[in-house]
């Protein structure tokens, strides 16, 4: 749904944010980001769904009626509505335990009572089902237990069970987080306040990603001082709200389309967030740079800056500083039509290239490709081998055209290289340029690459072809999104991206072929 931001102090009407499915709002302490997010709640009506394990781990002590539709509300129906079994749980936490074990309960009996009356009806799947699941998926050392209408926990290579008052605060708020999500309205607006508080860092992304997967209808709006956290958000719309007018109950705040895209201001004053920072091309929210990788480098924070070269020029610059700020910064560009020695170059000065020609190649891998097909349940051996055959053929279609593009690069680079020097006379400057065309030899070079081509065809070397294919049109014209079940190359992309984004066996086969390809080791 679209979210109507609160009112500006300048007197404009507040932005409406529309398409994401997630939101940051981040500031400054003082700035008035906590009164901003209620008011955006207080917009969003009865889609409104708030939740904050710093309030819901410890006793409540507010004497207003609970906000309709929150964990606290259910709470309360349920004890008025079941007198007989009526609890008196003093923490959100435990009303939310409560509601978990009542819905458990109450599904196990109409369960029962349709097998007594002879229904064919499968086992129920309940809401507690699913937190036990991701749980145990963030803890995968620990076990939860349902024993006598209570939830246990064991640890592994331990025998004992315990309750929930011995978790760690941390492993109370993913438990919180996980089953409060699932209470959410259908396409509720979820506040998040900070996200960030009680979970480590390790597992943090990899949560929230899984939350976010639980909840795909859900519009997710984090209320956070973590600027990391902001970062790692894949579809995500950035408000810096900067200040708070009392009087006029309105703000000074700035909208950027990505959390990624932070103005030089903003980045510089949360730069104490000290994670390394990897620049990458790319400038919208579209861009396929800052889609992808931060899902394939979370240890990092990635930083769009448009061109290449800006890229080269960031990462050179954040070198020289870095006694300065201390942080580590790496860059990625595009391979293109660099050749070895400029690759080699590029590398050994912390920018990372990959093994293909561009952006769009990296999800022609075959590595991936097989994880998504896996995922979609289609038949990884016979999808990758119909589109790695489409792509020998394109190639093949196209070899000389591709070499010509490849002669015309090294040219302009060689020229660009060989003419930036000081002449005496015109004369001079001639000679130069009949002896430079001798030197590079375009003819020659366009000779060699057509036979170099030739072979990757005739060896079917599918890796070497993505190496140095630059072709847009591959991933519509190799039919790999209809042959892994997608109706567009956009749905594909998309699918990738989910994929890593929940996580499991098929996100990690991805990241490994994607790192592979840049020749970094996990």
């Amino acid at each position: 749904m679209d979210i109507q931001l609160p009112k500006r102090i300048d007197g404009k009407p507040g932005a409406v944010l529309g398409e994401s499915k997630q939101v940051t709002v981040i500031g400054a302490n003082g700035s008035g980001k906590s009164r901003f997010c209620t008011a955006l709640m207080k917009a969003c009506g009865d889609k409104a769904f708030r939740i904050s394990a710093l309030r819901a781990l410890f006793p409540l002590r507010s004497t207003e009626p609970p906000l309709a539709g929150s964990i606290n509300a259910m709470f309360e129906h349920m004890n008025k509505t079941n007198p007989q079994v009526t609890n008196t749980a003093d923490t959100e936490f435990d009303r939310l335990t409560y509601v978990m074990l009542a819905d458990e309960f109450r599904e196990l009996m109409n369960y029962k009572a349709s097998r007594l009356m002879g229904e064919q009806k499968q086992f129920p799947k309940t809401r507690l089902d699913t937190v036990v699941r991701v749980w145990q998926e963030v803890f995968p050392k620990n076990k939860v237990l349902r024993e006598n209408g209570k939830l246990l926990f064991t640890t592994e290579g331990h025998d004992d069970s315990y309750t929930s008052l011995r978790l760690s605060d941390g492993e109370r708020a993913v438990l919180y987080y996980v089953g409060a999500v699932l209470y959410a309205m259908p396409d509720a607006v979820i506040l998040v306040d900070d996200p960030e508080t009680f979970i480590h860092h390790s597992i943090m992304h990899t949560l929230w990603n899984a939350i976010e997967a639980m909840r795909p209808d859900c519009t997710f709006v984090y209320n956070t001082h973590d600027v990391d956290f902001a970062s790692s958000r894949v579809d995500n719309q950035c408000v810096w709200v900067k200040a708070f007018d009392p009087e006029l109950q309105a703000w000074d705040y700035e909208v950027t389309p990505t959390s990624q895209e932070l103005s030089d201001a903003l980045y510089f004053e949360i730069l104490g967030s000290r994670k390394p920072i990897l620049f990458v091309e790319g400038d919208d929210r579209h861009s396929l740079d800052s889609r992808l990788y931060p899902l394939i480098f979370p240890e990092y924070t990635i930083k769009p800056l448009g061109s290449c070269d800006k890229v080269i020029e960031s990462v050179r610059s954040f070198s020289d500083l870095r006694s300065f700020h201390r942080l580590e910064s790496r860059g990625i560009v595009d391979r293109d039509r660099r050749s070895e020695q400029e690759v080699e170059y590029l590398r050994r000065r912390n920018i990372y290239v990959p093994n293909v020609a561009e952006i769009e190649n990296i999800f022609m891998l075959e590595g991936v490709i097989r994880a998504v097909a896996r995922h979609r349940h289609r038949d990884e051996e016979a999808v990758a081998a119909k589109v790695k055959h489409n792509v020998m053929t394109m190639f093949a279609r196209e070899l000389k055209a591709q070499a010509l593009e490849h002669v015309r690069h090294r040219v302009k680079r060689n020229v660009e290289m060989r003419i930036d020097m000081k002449f005496r006379t015109i004369g001079d400057v001639e000679e130069h340029m009949i002896d430079l065309v001798k030197e590079i030899n375009p003819r020659g070079l366009y000779d060699d690459l057509c036979r170099e081509f030739h072979q990757y065809v005739k060896t079917r070397d599918y890796m070497a072809v993505l190496r140095v294919y630059n072709q847009k049109q591959m991933l519509g014209d190799s039919n790999v999104a209809p042959l892994c079940g997608f109706h567009r190359k956009d749905d594909y992309l998309r699918g990738v991206l989910n994929i890593l984004k929940a996580g499991g066996p098929d996100a990690e086969a991805i990241r490994q072929a994607v790192k592979q390809c840049f020749d970094i080791e996990s």
